[in-house]
């Protein structure tokens, strides 16, 4: 792995995956492709899927596979998207039944060609889950919809469990990293919910982009004032050679120490490791 100044990063032995829950992998990934459904753990090729497919946590992505911004950290593809498959929430919503998932994440792509930003299948998808598993819990991880409270709102309607939407990196780092998102929209969409409604509010940032310590700091210090709740950290991984490089691979102990640092900070929930994501042991931030 090459970084920007020219040298090769070898990954270090805390970044092997285990691969785990096989059975129940097979299992979900015959549903899913059965239904043509699309999933981050699939598309944004998590580590972690085994290992939460088979505690029966999955993620979902609706609205389609093609995104409509180009963040270079991103494993999904950037392109025009299909338009939204109206059947999609039901073929969801079955598929959750149809697999037992007992705390379903619903993610999706960025869909600014939207006038709503999607906002509608979103309120839809859930909606529909609610109705066919009623004990299931829900988490949305939600774009930023360009900032629009009336379309998060519409989400916020809907009353999942927890509403998620990753800052990703620091402030310095956001323009290279995330391209077209804005860091303080992000930090609105957090403090929006959170001073509008009991939901609980969720974000996570990626280390090993070239980011300080002090930096890392800064940026709990504003998700807290924003009225975040649940924190991820987690080591960012190059998908292919047209991705950002990895600047540095931060050491477990490390991550550790920024865990605990999280908690005493104030925040509720915090998962900081290496092979960390957004929906990892999502099911515990209910």
């Amino acid at each position: 792995m090459k970084t920007v100044s020219g040298k090769y990063l070898k990954k270090p032995p805390w970044l092997r995956i285990k691969l785990t829950g096989a059975q129940y992998y097979r299992q979900m990934k015959g549903v899913l492709e059965a239904g043509k459904l699309n999933t981050i753990c699939e598309s944004g090729a998590c580590p972690n899927k085994g290992e939460c497919w088979g505690a029966g946590t999955a993620t979902f992505m609706i609205l389609g596979n093609v995104c409509t911004r180009s963040c270079r950290f991103c494993n999904v593809p950037t392109g025009k998207p299909a338009t939204p498959d109206p059947f999609e929430p039901e073929q969801v919503a079955a598929a959750v039944a149809s697999m037992g998932v007992r705390h379903c994440v619903i993610t999706s792509v960025d869909r600014d060609d939207l006038a709503d930003g999607g906002a509608s299948v979103w309120a839809a998808t859930i909606a529909a889950i609610r109705e066919r598993s009623p004990r299931t819990t829900i988490e949305a991880l939600i774009p930023d919809f360009r900032g629009q409270e009336k379309d998060i709102r519409r989400v916020m309607e809907t009353r999942p469990d927890v509403l998620s939407h990753n800052l990703e990196t620091v402030r310095r780092l956001t323009r290279e990293v995330r391209v077209f998102a804005d860091y303080d929209t992000s930090l609105g969409v957090i403090r929006y919910i959170s001073t509008t409604s009991d939901i609980r509010t969720k974000s996570g940032i990626m280390l090993g982009l070239g980011e300080t310590e002090e930096e890392i700091i800064q940026t709990m210090d504003e998700l807290l004032l924003a009225g975040c709740q649940v924190l991820t950290l987690g080591q960012y991984l190059q998908p292919t050679r047209k991705h950002l490089p990895v600047q540095h691979y931060v050491h477990p102990h490390d991550f550790e120490r920024y865990g605990t640092l999280a908690r005493d900070k104030g925040f509720r929930f915090v998962e900081s490791a290496p092979l960390v994501r957004s929906s990892y042991h999502a099911e515990k931030h209910v």
